[in-house]
Parts: structure tokens; sequence; C-alpha cells
């Protein structure tokens, strides 16, 4: 026998007006995705983090910091920057990185303290 889950309704049944007045609303998130498909990445995810601490690091200092070649790190901040999430420049031989803009600082400080919250969480249980 299949065992059943909490987690689901009972029945079906919706709130007409709820629906109505959320469902074009949602449409709002189109293009969010790339967003966080580029902070998936774990490695794309420690190089954002080490952004909201410097406010420019160099591709070699990147490389450092999460210890990865700096064909690596080149390769990570190129998605990050093709995502819309970080930019750059160049100054002689060396190119140097920023987020793209406070709002990208805010989300990742906002996913480190969820990240915590979490953390502390599980060891609380």
């Amino acid at each position: 026998m299949m065992k059943k889950t909490q987690d689901t309704c009972d029945i079906f049944c919706y709130d007409e007006e709820l629906v109505e007045r959320v469902k074009p609303r949602v449409d709002a998130v189109v293009g969010m995705e790339i967003i966080f498909k580029a902070l998936s990445d774990a490695t794309r995810m420690r190089i954002a983090y080490a952004l909201t601490l410097e406010e420019e690091l160099c591709v070699c200092d990147v490389a450092n910091i999460i210890g990865c070649t700096t064909a690596s790190a080149s390769h990570h901040l190129r998605s990050l920057r093709k995502a819309g999430l970080a930019e750059y420049r160049k100054e002689g031989k060396l190119v140097f990185y920023t987020l793209s803009n406070p709002f990208i600082k805010d989300l990742v400080a906002v996913a480190i303290q969820h990240s915590e919250d979490q953390s502390l969480k599980l060891a609380n249980v």
C-alpha cells in the first residue's frame, strides 16, 4: 500500500478571485531564471560572494581566492557577465570585475543569510 503524503490537498478546489488576481502577475519572473541559473553553480556563487566583499577584483585575484586557474576563473566570470550579473574593465593586461548593480549584492547577501538560517535550523533538529 502506498503511503499518503501530507503535503498535498485532499480535494481539488481553488479561490477563483485570488487566482485571477495573481495569475497575470507571475509573468514578471520571465527571464529571472538566467540569474538563478548563473548563481546555481557553487564556483560562480563563491565568486559573486567574493565580489560582494570587495568592490572590484582582478581575474587573477579571483582565481587565487577560489583556488582555480585563471582560465577557469575567467570562464565563470564570463558566465556571470553574460547573465548580466557582472561587468568588467580592462586596465593594460589586467581585467577587473565588479557586480553589475547593488541588487545583485543584495541577492547574494539574502542567499547567504538564508543558507546560514537553514544550517542553524538543521543543526537544532
